[in-house]
């Protein structure tokens, strides 16, 4: 979510999440190396940006659970559509 808005030094980065800068790198290489997150060197400094690219996997991935939370909320208005029929009747 701090990537959303643009790059970010990874000493921002672990600010913002109150863990040890070591820790955040580390988080920060795995979303590297599997491509979800891209990475320059300024100066002393690691930036590093979402990879607009390699998000795709992930929302082609989560998009597969989409109907099913969908058909689920839809019995869940049912259900509740029919308490208050019944409430209504009773």
């Amino acid at each position: 979510m701090l990537l959303r808005g643009g790059e970010r030094a990874v000493t921002d980065v672990a600010h913002e999440l109150g863990i040890s800068q070591p820790g955040t790198s580390k988080h920060l290489r795995v979303l590297r190396e599997v491509g979800v997150v891209q990475d320059r060197q300024e100066g002393k400094q690691r930036l590093y940006c979402l990879n607009a690219q390699g998000l795709r996997p992930v929302h082609e991935w989560t998009g597969g659970f989409e109907q099913f939370w969908n058909e689920s909320f839809d019995r869940l208005d049912a259900y509740v559509q029919e308490l208050k029929q019944r409430d209504a009747e009773g």
